[in-house]
């Protein structure tokens, strides 16, 4: 299994919008795939009509029954998508009290890695959406995935959230001895305003091969999209934003695979 984590710890530069479009993609290609909802918000969650205070059962099981030393059926948590090939892990709500209640027991940090490794036989792909800070659920993000991919929005203020997102990384890998791989993917860009031209020229400047050659477009259907509850690589394929989602699956497909994780315990 492909693991891939979308990350920023600035809210609102496209990252359910990055897994659920590249899952759709993936998902046309007949690729069995897994999106992961991390995010209390349950943003993707309730992208496909579920309500993240009502669900019977969700990602924050996971993570209960390891704090009970008890094995979790992960599979029982998964729920199908009205799509062929795409399926999602939800989110609660409850996920928003796991930093008080569990952050500091031991083993918390790879629930998420184990659960993926008892699904691998199942899906080729997992895609997981990340709450916009640093805590037990992103570390867990982080210690899943073979390659992070950072959402940036093109204006000048989501720098910024950059600079603290690339400053946890650093942290992150030098307290768990990790070797994170990330990919950093400029978002929203409107090639008609200079704020859009020149954070992108900024961007390129400071991380150089670390920045995806291409970009994300402002495209409104994004936003009908998500009205729909579909993934605009399934209902307009050949929008401009879907095109560009294609173009980033392909980079991400020919990118050098990160070494196998460690599932066990830390």
């Amino acid at each position: 299994m492909t693991v891939w984590a979308v990350a920023n710890q600035k809210g609102g530069v496209g990252k359910t919008t990055t897994a659920v479009t590249l899952g759709g993609w993936l998902a046309a290609r007949s690729e069995p795939t897994l999106l992961v909802d991390l995010d209390p918000h349950g943003s993707m969650s309730a992208y496909f009509g579920l309500d993240p205070d009502t669900l019977d059962a969700s990602v924050y099981d996971l993570f209960q029954a390891r704090a009970r030393d008890r094995q979790c059926d992960s599979a029982r948590v998964v729920r199908a998508t009205p799509f062929d090939n795409l399926y999602l892990l939800p989110a609660s709500t409850a996920l928003a009290t796991l930093d008080r209640q569990l952050g500091s027991r031991e083993g918390m940090g790879l629930v998420v890695a184990q659960a993926l490794e008892q699904l691998a036989g199942r899906f080729r792909h997992a895609l997981v959406d990340c709450p916009p800070m640093l805590g037990v659920l992103m570390v867990n993000a982080l210690a899943a995935c073979d390659r992070l991919l950072i959402p940036v929005q093109t204006e000048f203020l989501a720098l910024k959230g950059l600079e603290r997102m690339v400053h946890t990384l650093h942290m992150i890998q030098k307290a768990r001895h990790m070797d994170l791989h990330y990919t950093i993917v400029p978002t929203l860009f409107d090639r008609r305003t200079r704020a859009s031209i020149d954070t992108l020229r900024t961007l390129r400047e400071r991380y150089g091969a670390r920045v995806w050659q291409d970009v994300i477009p402002v495209d409104t259907q994004f936003r009908e999209a998500s009205r729909a509850g579909t993934p605009l690589s399934l209902s307009q394929p050949r929008s401009r934003g879907a095109r560009a989602y294609a173009a980033l699956l392909e980079a991400l497909v020919d990118a050098p695979r990160a070494p196998a994780r460690a599932v066990a315990a830390p």
